[in-house]
């Protein structure tokens, strides 16, 4: 039986791979200490996510308590696996700005040299392994603020006749421009992922996304959009928008979507192609359209206040579902459901606020 490691695998991206491979016959071998209940304290944990996918998938998902900056205690797992793995998908990760500034030093380690040490024991054990790793759009730091933009009631919106009307290509540049601290460990890792391809003819693929969002999301304040909003707006919470007048827009994509991108990606590796993987303009939404979204899904009004404290981010960040994806992964065309509308996202969240207590804790 072919084996898939999978970095972060009680996260939100990580969790949705470990069922979808499971599903696809594959053994599941999941390496995660819940770094996020770290970073962001308890009402981020994800150790719910781990004991359902424990509980659901049995013999089929094999947990890991370790730390990935640990490469001794990795290479050992991967060691143990040798012969069969056929698949490494990289999740974990340290996922905000914010936090970021506050431990530079852990953000990079985690971010950075973590990346680096699933990538060696890659190399060391399984060098012709599939390696996926999931980047994202901040890597591209903050050069849409340079994109032309129009003020309309509820959002920003880029000039029609400008060449990334219909998103953000791969081919804008990540050099020369204000990344964050969390963007700059994250371009680091990007960077190593394409070197280990390109220099060791490794097939990795590095995909790009922006606000990842689905059921499976632990959200809290510093990360997790639209899971974190439709908490609040569940129950009752208060919620506070910051800066650009609450018209700042993403792109959203539900997990499945992305997992189904790293399932064709599988079944027709490249060497170090870059994908952005990203709602583009079917599946977007501006702070004050999602707030709207979400009184229409509860019915009620939200407990969200506007502070005038403007953060060092981009108003407006809609990337493309990627040429290259189009191109190199034909049948994503017809079989993949990417990307679905932030309103339909927003009702999954609903939906499992209404069936986890974990995630209605305050």
């Amino acid at each position: 039986m072919s084996t898939v490691i999978i970095t972060g695998s009680a996260g939100l991206i990580g969790s949705e791979a470990s069922l979808f491979f499971a599903e696809q016959g594959f053994n599941v071998v999941g390496i995660d200490n819940n770094m996020r209940s770290v970073f962001f304290g308890a009402e981020a944990s994800t150790q719910w996510q781990r004991e359902r996918l424990q509980e659901k998938l049995a013999a089929k998902y094999t947990h890991y308590d370790i730390d990935i900056r640990n490469y001794d205690a990795l290479k050992e797992v991967f060691t143990k696996y040798a012969g069969d793995i056929a698949l490494i998908i990289h999740t974990a990760a340290q996922p905000s700005h914010d936090w970021a500034a506050r431990d530079p030093h852990m953000d990079f380690s985690v971010n950075a040299n973590g990346t680096l040490n699933v990538l060696e024991a890659t190399r060391q054990v399984a060098p012709k392994a599939v390696f996926i790793f999931t980047s994202t759009n901040k890597v591209y730091g903050d050069t849409p603020n340079r994109l032309p933009l129009n003020e309309l009631e509820l959002r920003w919106e880029i000039d029609p006749s400008h060449t990334y009307n219909t998103g953000i290509r791969e081919d804008m540049s990540i050099d020369q421009t204000l990344h964050s601290l969390f963007g700059a460990s994250k371009v680091a890792a990007d960077v190593l992922v394409q070197e280990y391809g390109r220099y060791f003819d490794i097939q990795t693929g590095i995909f790009r996304g922006g606000c990842l969002t689905g059921p499976n999301h632990s959200g809290t304040q510093l990360h997790g959009f639209l899971a974190y909003l439709m908490k609040c707006a569940a129950t009752g919470s208060p919620y506070t928008v910051f800066g650009y007048k609450g018209k700042q827009v993403r792109d959203n994509i539900h997990s499945a979507d992305l997992i189904a991108m790293f399932y064709e990606f599988f079944k027709a590796p490249r060497i170090a192609e870059v994908y952005n993987a990203g709602g583009g303009r079917f599946s977007n939404c501006s702070m004050l359209e999602a707030i709207n979204l979400c009184q229409e899904i509860t019915g009620r009004e939200m407990n969200w206040t506007y502070s005038r404290e403007q953060p060092r981010r981009r108003p407006y960040l809609v990337c493309q579902r990627s040429r290259q994806i189009r191109v190199a992964l034909p049948r994503l065309q017809a079989e993949v459901r990417c990307p679905r509308h932030p309103g339909r996202n927003l009702q999954l969240q609903q939906r499992t606020l209404g069936r986890s207590r974990h995630q209605l804790k305050t």
